[in-house]
This record gives structure tokens, sequence and C-alpha cells, in this order.
């Protein structure tokens, strides 16, 4: 059984085309709504997986939608489909724990691709959003990481060597050695003369 689904779009051709694609995928749609009210009424009803939410709406758009959701604790997880590619709006959604956002040009190209990431817990963005706002996400294999490895890395990007590193962290060069070689494994990178000092430099700006 696929996850359960409200879709909310007040454009009449956008919320039949985007359920009608769905339900012909065989995804269980519980629910459909022209306006932000009714959409959150059938959100906070019947607590589906997901919802898919135009952002501009009558009564409440679909950023006001998920804030109430956020603020009373509702685990259904929203995605919001727009037209819009500001970075004001992009900030907001992420604040919101939003987990996804979708173009609505590109909406039946990658809607499933969204349904699937978001029902891992991992959030999809259009990467033609991404592209547009030029804006760089955080490696997620950073997250792999220990609080340790992650001080060396930012060493690393430093140009400091392992005997400043230890010098720094008080630990020795051979454990210096050890963490980068740990680093290296999580990071999955391709060993390769300063390939860590590459990739460390690569991304500098997420191990402040």
């Amino acid at each position: 059984m696929h996850a359960s689904i409200i879709i909310a779009d007040d454009h009449p051709l956008i919320l039949k085309g985007l359920n009608d694609f769905l339900k012909e995928k065989d995804y269980n749609i519980i629910g459909s709504a022209e306006n932000g009210r009714d959409a959150y009424n059938l959100i906070e009803t019947h607590q589906p997986e997901i919802a898919i939410l135009d952002i501009r709406m009558p009564h409440l758009t679909g950023l006001e939608i998920a804030k109430k959701c956020f603020d009373n604790n509702l685990p259904t997880k929203i995605v919001l489909i727009t037209f819009e590619k500001d970075e004001e709006t992009y900030y907001e959604a992420k604040a919101l724990n939003i987990f996804g956002y979708v173009l609505k040009e590109f909406a039946l190209v990658e809607i499933e691709q969204c349904i699937s990431s978001v029902l891992k817990n991992t959030p999809y963005f259009s990467p033609e959003l991404i592209s547009h706002l030029e804006i760089r996400e955080v490696p997620k294999e950073l997250e792999e990481l220990t609080p340790t490895e992650k001080e060396v890395l930012k060493h690393i990007a430093q140009n400091k060597t392992a005997k400043e590193i230890g010098e720094l962290m008080f630990i020795s060069n051979r454990t210096v050695e050890k963490h980068k070689s740990n680093i290296i494994k999580k990071l999955d990178i391709t060993p390769f003369q300063n390939s860590l000092l590459i990739w460390a430099k690569e991304n500098q700006e997420f191990l402040t």
C-alpha cells in the first residue's frame, strides 16, 4: 500500500492533473482541496503521511499550513509545489522543516522521486531551484563524521600539516593520520595525492 497523500491547489486543472497522475500510479490519494483552510482541515483530520500543497492558496498559504502543522506537532510531511524560485521563500520553507519543494513546471516529472525521497525521511528540493538560486547544500556525508574528525578536516582546509594539527589538538601525528584515513572512508573520497585537501577546500564553507 502506497503512502496516504492529500493534495491542495487553487488551480482546478493543476489539482486534477496531479490527482489523476498519482492515482494512475496507484498512490493512495485520500483527499484534495482547492484552498488552504480545507487542506489544513484534511491534514488535521486524516494526518496523511504526505501533503502536497500549492504555496499560494486562498485562506491559508502552503507555508502557513506548514507552520500550523509544525506548531501543532502534526506528523504529516509537507511538500510544496510552486512556480516561485525566490530565495526568501526557499529559506522560509527550510526553516519550517518542509520535506519537499517542487517547481510546478517539473511536477509530473519529479513528484514520484520527491515522494520516494520523503518516505525515506530525505528532503527533496527541485534541482532546478537549487541551480537557479545557486545554493550549495551541506554534503550529507559530513553528518557521518565525529566532532573530532570535523575539526581535523577544518584544519586540513586551512593547509595545516599533520604535525600542526596534532599540536593544535593535543594528539599524535599517528592519531591525526588515522582520523584522516577514517574521514576519507566516510566521505567516500577516491584516495589520490591531496584528495582530502581538495575536498576540504571545496567544502570549506561547511566546516566552520
